[in-house]
């Protein structure tokens, strides 16, 4: 079962932040068109039978890298999307791995050094009423997409819920090697979601089929205080490849 809240703490975080605005937009997946774009060393994590590939937009705010105290000011807020599905080691620790990450900020741009997808783009967050809105376009052409949801009433998260928003690790590749970052929060605030305008090209671009299920939905104001520790290589375990 996924744990709703860290699994582990992030005593010297590489990264501090917050995530707000955050909108959870899922669809289910045959196992086998998610597991051929995953590294070897990942496999599919399913719920239900299926695998569940997530479009998460949201607001990055106060993001401060190591060394600027808190009595400063972080960078300016900006906008991210992340495309991403749900993985397991193959020591059965739980993780995500993102297919893409859009984000407004170049300056982001430099964790691709640690094998992470970003992709620059023009993005927006709005609020409209009681709707929220997501836009967003990879410079260059290729995908973007258009989400409107409108939040419901607070909820008492079921275990689909959970599975659905609380990971506590995320997978990247580079070097040749797999590679892991820990992830420390508060849980996230959940409410029920509507979801009045979606389009969107980032699924077909990532390599998947386009969606046919109707979507399930979430959202969170959000969480503030958000500590990502440093990448490490994955280490196998005697026996994990069957040897």
């Amino acid at each position: 079962m996924v744990a709703y809240g860290a699994e582990q703490r992030v005593r010297v975080p590489a990264l501090r932040a917050g995530w707000l605005r955050q909108a959870f937009v899922h669809w289910p997946f045959p196992p086998d068109d998610v597991q051929a774009l995953l590294p070897e060393e990942l496999v599919v994590d399913e719920y239900e039978g299926a695998a569940w590939v997530g479009v998460t937009p949201f607001v990055m705010a106060d993001v401060r890298p190591p060394g600027i105290p808190r009595a400063l000011p972080g960078l300016p807020a900006f906008a991210e999307t992340n495309l991403r599905t749900f993985v397991r080691y193959r020591n059965g620790r739980d993780g995500l791995w993102f297919l893409s990450i859009e984000v407004a900020c170049p300056l982001m741009l430099a964790a691709r050094a640690v094998g992470v997808p970003y992709n620059p783009g023009t993005l927006r967050v709005s609020v409209n009423g009681d709707a929220v809105s997501y836009t967003g376009s990879r410079w260059g052409g290729g995908a973007s997409y258009r989400l409107v949801v409108r939040p419901g009433d607070p909820i008492r998260p079921t275990e689909r819920d959970v599975w659905l928003t609380s990971r506590w690790r995320a997978y990247t590749r580079r070097l040749g090697r797999l590679w892991v970052t820990p992830t420390e929060h508060e849980p996230w605030p959940l409410r029920d979601a509507a979801v009045d305008v979606l389009e969107e090209t980032l699924t077909t671009a990532a390599g998947l089929p386009a969606p046919t299920a109707e979507p399930l939905a979430h959202f969170s104001a959000g969480v503030r205080h958000v500590r990502l520790g440093a990448s490490r290589p994955c280490v196998p375990t005697p026996g994990m490849y069957g040897e």
